[in-house]
């Protein structure tokens, strides 16, 4: 099995539905998780509207995929990212996809990818509907990368609300609670992640979970290890 040094990971970008100014900091998230063997973009490049990509893709040795828009109102861009997408996939050369767009049209694309067997990571706005959002292994906010300027999506776009932190993590230690009376951090992040694809402790204002955790009052951590490896283990305070 694939470690996350050596997981080839397709890198498709919806770029009527991404900004520009989050590339450098989207690839290095990605990194986080693989080696993104592959990156293209879609887009009808012929039009004014994807000016603001060009430095990106050159920098970022992104492979602009042109796509025209034959019909009004009709998003032939995600057809073509779908396609390719499954075109990859029955290929064999990638060992997961990570799709970045803030559309639902995706949702049917991460779902059938997982199927067979690939890892999916999405990238979106926060405006991002929650099917798509859900269909993923994990998703990740523009937001939490870089402070964007104000959306320009429509006032009636989806917007995520942020989870409330004090249910969610008690939730999940009661659900990994061992005999001992306390749960390791790793299988209360592990929890989270499973149920909630959008869990990022920087949502929170925290890099790292452990970090978030030593923050909540009502949380008691304990250190197990010999000092060369230490492991977090949660409780709640009585």
């Amino acid at each position: 099995m694939a470690t996350n040094e050596t997981l080839r990971l397709a890198v498709l970008i919806d770029a009527d539905n991404a900004s520009a100014a989050v590339v450098k900091e989207l690839l290095e998230e990605v990194a986080k998780y693989g080696t993104p063997t592959i990156k293209r973009a879609y887009g009808d490049w012929t039009t004014q509207n994807l000016v603001g990509w060009k430095d990106a893709l050159h920098r970022h040795a992104i492979q602009p995929m042109q796509q025209f828009a034959y019909t009004k109102g009709k998003n032939a861009t995600d057809s073509a990212c779908i396609i390719d997408a499954m075109d990859l996939l029955y290929a064999g050369n990638v060992d997961g996809f990570c799709l970045v767009s803030s559309d639902s049209d995706f949702t049917r694309l991460a779902t059938r990818l997982r199927e067979a067997g690939m890892v999916v990571y999405g990238l979106g706005e926060r405006k991002t509907p929650q099917p798509f959002i859900a269909a993923c292994d994990k998703f990740i906010f523009f937001e939490v990368l870089k402070r964007l300027p104000e959306s320009t999506a429509p006032a009636q776009a989806a917007v995520q609300d942020i989870p409330e932190l004090q249910g969610l993590l008690t939730h999940a230690i009661k659900e990994t609670l061992r005999d001992s009376g306390w749960a390791s951090l790793s299988a209360v992040g592990s929890f989270i992640t499973k149920t909630l694809s959008s869990f990022d402790p920087r949502n929170y204002g925290f890099t790292k979970l452990g970090e978030l955790v030593r923050k909540q009052p009502y949380i008691e951590l304990k250190e197990v290890g010999d000092g060369s490896s230490i492991v977090l283990h949660v409780r709640l305070r009585t």
